[in-house]
């Protein structure tokens, strides 16, 4: 929810006068924190007024605050839609938003497209161009198309190198496709990153012990199961270290 509202600002942020439909937005994005049901019938009776790409974009991110992630994505490609029939700007940032919430919703072959679409406009640039690039990696890899997910993923540790993520799913994709050299020098990139992140640490333990190193994989797991002990990747660790002492 964090990466659609930073999405949310970088796609309505088109003037230094905002219009009176963004200053609308604003009002509407920022009551998705407090109250996303009110922001989702603010949403949808500004569309039956006649609002258009920003109204469908709050409604996507009022859905996505309630985890309602099937419709936050139709709204957001409704968004996407409209922005470029309107010649609006916002098109491929609306896309990568639609994106992500077929992602959360577990429908990697709607992510695709819509990722497809926002890279295919030529329009993002620097970070958001890499991270369109991760976030297509991720869908790619879900679908099981393992080469088309490497090749994004290429591009985007080039593209926005500070991202641990990156770095994490490189080193997790690298180890599926049993290049465990490629995966010990993506885990370490990550690790430098994001020391403290149980995936990470979770990753670099499973890379370890098939790389032969179980004294490794240990120390990783146990860093992992230590400090996020309640997240799927600490539990996911511990058990690790359950089966390692068998």
């Amino acid at each position: 929810m964090i990466i659609l509202l930073a999405l949310a600002a970088a796609a309505s942020s088109s003037s230094m006068t905002p219009s009176a439909d963004e200053l609308r937005f604003e009002t509407c994005a920022a009551l998705v924190d407090t109250d996303p049901v009110k922001a989702l019938d603010m949403a949808s009776s500004w569309q039956l007024q006649g609002g258009g790409v920003l109204a469908r974009q709050c409604a996507g991110l009022a859905y996505g605050r309630q985890q309602r992630w099937l419709p936050a994505a139709t709204a957001f490609e409704g968004a996407a839609r409209l922005a470029e029939t309107t010649a609006d700007g916002r098109a491929a940032l609306l896309w990568v938003q639609a994106g992500n919430a077929a992602l959360a919703a577990a429908d990697p072959a709607r992510a695709r497209g819509f990722l497809d679409a926002a890279l295919a406009r030529g329009q993002l640039v620097g970070d958001a161009a890499g991270e369109a690039h991760l976030d297509r990696a991720r869908a790619c890899a879900a679908m099981g198309d393992l080469k088309a997910a490497r090749a994004d993923l290429d591009l985007a540790v080039k593209m926005v190198p500070a991202d641990p993520l990156a770095w994490l799913l490189s080193a997790a994709l690298a180890r599926k496709m049993d290049d465990l050299l490629r995966a010990r020098a993506d885990i370490a990139e990550a690790a430098a990153r994001s020391p403290d992140d149980a995936t990470v640490a979770l990753e670099a333990g499973n890379i370890a012990l098939l790389s032969g190193h179980a004294d490794a994989a240990r120390t990783a797991w146990t860093a992992a199961a230590k400090n996020a002990p309640d997240s799927d990747s600490g539990k996911s660790a511990a058990e690790a270290l359950a089966g390692l002492a068998r």
